[in-house]
């Protein structure tokens, strides 16, 4: 199997890096672990995270890496006619620090994964729930899916800022695209209703479907508070009905 010059030049580099901080090790006692090792394990762990890339892609290495060292050890051994307690104390120290190795570069692209992963949500999240200007003074703010504490505390931090920035005199908040919603939810939706009427903005609910509406009621959840409609469409025309009169 032909092996691309560049994998070779790679793996020369990664066995020359480990070699001195072996050594680094070495001339230490072992009583240390070298930072240098760590911080390399590391930066392997959070660059094949950033790539998009499998942790067992780096993982495979370790065995080969092992097998390679603890040949080329058994050759120092026989040459510097070395004792089996220094063999011994060799290969411990060898193993120790590619365990280290192995463990730190997982935690580290574990770490850097879920970094990704958090952004990614909070950027979908952000996206989930637009404020969407439709005509002057009024905006709809159309929910989808499921709305979770950490959804609806974005809403209320991102979303309302947005609406008093369009200057909106009136918000739909529709809930047609909503699954499911609890009391913990439902507080948060007040919040919005309740900050939106100290800025002197109306807030309008749409679209609370019949299982939607039975749940909030069973959980005593009181939406007399705020004026809703069965659509984002009747909501309008009542509006412009009213402005027109």
């Amino acid at each position: 199997m032909d092996i691309p010059a560049s994998d070779i030049a790679r793996a020369k580099q990664v066995y020359a890096e480990f070699l001195g901080f072996l050594g680094e090790s070495l001339m230490g006692n072992g009583k240390q672990d070298p930072e240098g090792l760590v911080e390399w394990s590391r930066a392997n762990g959070e660059r094949e995270a950033a790539r998009g890339g499998r942790i067992s892609d780096v993982i495979t290495r370790y065995p080969a890496t092992r097998l390679v060292f603890v040949d080329k050890i058994s050759e120092v051994w026989k040459l510097h006619d070395l004792t089996a307690d220094d063999m011994l104390w060799l290969n411990k120290r060898l193993n120790y620090m590619l365990d280290l190795s192995v463990n730190e570069t997982i935690f580290a692209f574990e770490r850097q994964t879920e970094k990704t992963i958090k952004r990614t949500q909070q950027e979908v999240m952000e996206l989930s729930a637009p404020v969407v200007p439709i005509q002057d003074g009024l905006a709809v703010l159309p929910l989808v899916g499921s709305i979770d504490y950490d959804r609806a505390s974005l809403i209320l931090e991102k979303a309302v800022p947005k609406v008093a920035q369009l200057k909106t005199e009136c918000l739909i908040i529709d809930f047609s695209g909503i699954i499911t919603i609890d009391e913990t939810v439902a507080k948060h939706i007040f919040d919005i209703h309740n900050v939106l009427r100290l800025l002197g903005i109306n807030s309008i609910a749409t679209g609370l479907r019949a299982e939607v509406a039975q749940t909030a009621v069973q959980q005593g959840i009181d939406f007399s508070s705020i004026k809703t409609f069965a659509t984002v469409r009747q909501a309008i025309e009542s509006l412009n009905l009213n402005v027109n009169q």
